[in-house]
């Protein structure tokens, strides 16, 4: 029901099997061949930081190909979602590239091209086999990704390597401070790291819209729960949704993350972790070069590492909810090659491989190959540390969200209602329980449950 990607193992071996390569040639940039003079191409897509670096690059498809490129809507990932899903459905679409994503893309097939139509075979072998086997939908290839993200546990060295405070630590709590392996540690350590006011925070997470119910989502998971079962009847009110669901309202209560918790998004939480506020917490990769630069993070530029996500009561289980971003050709484009030859662009090997070189994790094998080259010959040991955690990741605790066309919709039922558990507006039991009554309504009017 998970719809765990089928091939995520051979994305592991993928992943792996690129270490042994040597990059030597420089990247290849591709989808400059076309003569597409006078031809405008408009994209919606995702943007804040650290997406719209790569549209930097585009100039040199305009340069090359002759064509226009005009970006009419940037949002962070749930603004366009709901700027595409408007344009979708009441057939305003004009725009010729689309973002898309992993978990958001049962949405739009109806509106988007299918890309095998586009794309050879020797064009889609670089890209993780994974990715492409999960985003094809009834024979279709929904999109083509750009990069892969999944969250490992970011933690202060300053802080986790402070002698006073592992002597206080070990004291109090009768085990040595360390980053957090599991949802006890990292309670432990947020209230210890608060009590001894040494940060604001002990940690942190994005509190509104799907980004909450995700969070949530891998927290039930590594707790041994689901939000629905194989028939898509919602099952989160068992145990390990109620100690999830306690989990983040006593930290909450016990100010243990930020007070303004339900009106953060990624950009608020990384700013928090940038100010020194926050000791740990579990963030994507993609912030990495944000997180290493002096000017834009002088409290963490140096002083971060990153391991595994933890487990939870399950034992075995770590957190892993992960995705890709990526491009889709929508079926309403009258340019469509040229729109597939912007996306093949945007994804060539040698654009990737300028992103990847952000923290951003690649979905293509030659741009591993390069990236892993570049960390082994660095300075700082984090920059091959992480590719290393992150492989692990990758290759073993790497799940989607459930994959039906009304994520979005359950998300934006359930997100307010635990919002409000968190918030103590409702005890922990009531709140989860009418969670799942209102869930299971909302399926059953959406034809998935009886």
């Amino acid at each position: 029901m998970l719809k765990r990607a089928l091939l995520v193992v051979l994305l592991g071996m993928l992943i792996f099997s690129s270490s042994l390569v040597t990059a030597q040639d420089d990247p290849a940039y591709a989808g400059l061949d076309g003569d597409y003079s006078g031809v405008t191409l408009r994209v919606a897509t995702i943007g804040g930081q650290p997406y719209e670096a790569m549209y930097e690059s585009i100039s040199m498809f305009e340069e090359a190909t002759g064509a226009t490129v005009e970006i009419v809507f940037l949002g962070d990932g749930f603004e366009i979602d709901r700027y595409l899903k408007t344009n979708y459905a009441a057939g305003t679409v004009d725009f010729d590239v689309a973002w898309n994503h992993t978990s958001f893309m049962t949405q739009y097939v109806d509106f988007v091209e299918p890309l095998q139509s586009y794309f050879t075979e020797e064009e889609l072998a670089p890209f993780s086999d994974a990715i492409l086997t999960s985003a094809t939908i009834d024979g279709n290839l929904q999109l083509l990704p750009r990069h892969a993200d999944i969250s490992g546990m970011h933690y202060r060295t300053d802080l986790f390597g402070d002698a006073d405070l592992q002597a206080a630590f070990e004291a109090a709590y009768g085990y040595p401070l360390a980053p957090p392996t599991n949802l006890t540690e990292m309670y432990d350590m947020a209230e210890f790291f608060v009590g001894q006011g040494a940060v604001q925070y002990g940690t942190q997470f994005a509190g509104k819209e799907e980004a909450l119910s995700g969070r949530f989502y891998e927290l039930l998971v590594a707790n041994g729960g689901n939000y629905f079962d194989e028939n898509l009847n919602p099952i989160f009110g068992s145990e390990a949704g109620i100690s999830t669901a306690q989990w983040m309202r006593d930290l909450y209560v016990n100010n243990l993350i930020p007070a303004d918790t339900p009106n953060l998004l990624w950009p608020e939480v990384a700013q928090n972790f940038c100010d020194g506020n926050v000791a740990f917490y579990l963030e994507w990769y993609g912030w990495y070069s944000y997180f290493q630069d002096p000017e834009s993070c002088p409290a963490v530029a140096g002083n971060f590492g990153i391991v595994r996500g933890p487990t939870g009561a399950a034992g075995d289980i770590h957190t892993g909810w992960a995705g890709a971003h990526a491009f889709s050709v929508t079926r309403a484009s009258e340019n469509k090659e040229a729109a597939a030859d912007l996306v093949r662009f945007l994804t060539s090997e040698a654009v990737l491989y300028e992103e990847s070189q952000l923290g951003l994790l690649p979905v293509r094998d030659d741009v591993w190959a390069r990236i892993i080259a570049d960390a082994q010959a660095s300075d700082v040991a984090l920059d091959a540390e992480r590719l290393a955690v992150a492989q692990t990741q990758i290759s073993e605790d790497f799940f989607t969200p459930p994959l039906f066309a009304d994520w979005i919709s359950f998300t934006n039922l359930w997100t307010p209602i635990l919002q409000g558990i968190i918030l103590g507006d409702v005890s922990v039991a009531d709140g989860v329980n009418d969670g799942v009554a209102e869930t299971q309504l909302l399926m059953e009017d959406l034809g998935y449950s009886q």
